[in-house]
């Protein structure tokens, strides 16, 4: 049955329509991707089209197996409608294949190119200058403000923030985002009909409130399996200009997001922490090959001086934190470390009354100096 597939949600042309049904076909065939199908057509000078209407015998000539002839001959039609169903439910919805005009460059210059990406949203934002903020699922205090505060930031100046949904460094960086009112992308690991963790299902759709985009390479009723959810790091990093890792172990998810990036050529970064802390050694060792160590969103800037959405308000952040390091030269704020440091340390290096180092500390908190929690504060900024 035909339907009418839009060129960026699900209004469009009958041509548009069926060029979407071909891919969602192409997507069936085993072990047949993006790259494979642009080299046969390339070789033989024919369409994706003229593939898929080619009899089984002139499929064997072209080099398909049996069990691809098979998926081309008799593709799944309830999965295809499947997808399509799902499309016509809302002009919120999206499927793009890889020739579609919304289909984002930089991931069509990734190996394993995904052929169909699912989404909710308005597909434009994928065309955004996006940087991916990953880490650790169980961060440490310093950690959960380092994630924060860094999209908040990047997003003020300009960047979409991407990330993946997962509780923890994830979750906080879409967060930190939209604090700002900013656009993030979150690509899941699963299904596009089926968000996880289901404790963001909010988080998700304040993304969508805030004008951002949820993804996933996944189409509506794939089962769930563990190994999807590193598969989705290539699209994470794929689809940014660079990748910042914020806490990270030596057996990371976000190390492998991390490879992903060098292979595509991506800016890797990462958040210096604790040599004492598990959580640092990942990105420690990432340093240790080669990726930009980072204290401030200007030494991410700084490799990105081409785009202005970024650099439009370095001057205002350069004083901003000329701001910060003046004040943390304060003896107060010294007597904070990066690590939970309790009150009563606080009031003892500091040598203040208890009441005015309580009232200094909440007006370092509002300036985004400190941060309280549980057991004392954490010194979030400075020197």
């Amino acid at each position: 049955m035909q339907r009418n597939i839009g060129q960026t949600v699900n209004e469009g042309t009958g041509e548009q329509s069926s060029q979407l049904e071909n891919w969602l076909k192409l997507a069936q065939i085993p072990n047949f991707g993006v790259a494979k199908v642009a080299k046969l057509c390339g070789k033989m000078g024919i369409s994706l089209e003229q593939i898929l209407a080619e009899s089984a015998p002139n499929l064997g000539l072209l080099g398909f197996t049996a069990i691809q002839i098979e998926a081309i001959v008799r593709p799944n039609v309830s999965w295809l409608n499947a997808s399509l169903d799902w499309l016509s439910v809302s002009t919120e919805r999206f499927i793009l294949h890889v020739e579609h005009p919304d289909y984002p460059e930089l991931l069509k210059q990734i190996p394993s190119v995904p052929p169909l990406l699912y989404g909710y949203g308005d597909p434009r934002v994928l065309s955004h200058h996006q940087l991916a903020i990953v880490g650790s699922r169980n961060p440490s205090p310093q950690g959960k403000e380092n994630a924060l505060r860094f999209s908040y930031q990047l997003s003020q100046v300009g960047w979409t923030i991407t990330s993946g949904l997962a509780l923890g460094i994830d979750g906080l960086s879409h967060q930190g985002a939209l604090n700002n009112n900013g656009i993030t992308v979150a690509v899941l690991g699963t299904a596009i009909d089926k968000m996880y963790p289901q404790r963001h299902i909010r988080l998700a759709q304040q993304i969508l409130e805030h004008k951002g985009l949820i993804l996933s390479e996944f189409a509506p009723g794939t089962p769930m399996r563990a190994e999807y959810f590193p598969r989705r790091n290539r699209i994470i990093s794929g689809l940014a200009l660079g990748v910042l890792i914020v806490e990270a172990a030596l057996k990371s998810g976000s190390l492998i997001t991390a490879k992903y990036g060098v292979e595509q050529n991506r800016e890797v970064f990462v958040i210096p922490g604790n040599i004492l802390n598990p959580l640092s050694a990942g990105g420690h060792s990432l340093i240790q090959q080669g990726a930009k160590l980072v204290t401030c969103i200007e030494d991410i800037n700084e490799e990105f001086q081409h785009l202005p959405c970024t650099w439009a308000r370095t001057k205002h952040h350069k004083a901003q934190k000329n701001m910060t390091q003046s004040l943390a030269s304060d003896k107060l704020l010294a007597s904070v470390d990066f690590e939970i440091t309790p009150l009563d340390i606080v009031v003892q290096r500091s040598g203040l009354e208890v009441s005015i180092v309580m009232s200094q500390l909440i007006e370092y908190e509002l300036s985004g100096l400190v941060a309280a929690v549980p057991g004392g504060y954490i010194k979030l900024g400075g020197k």
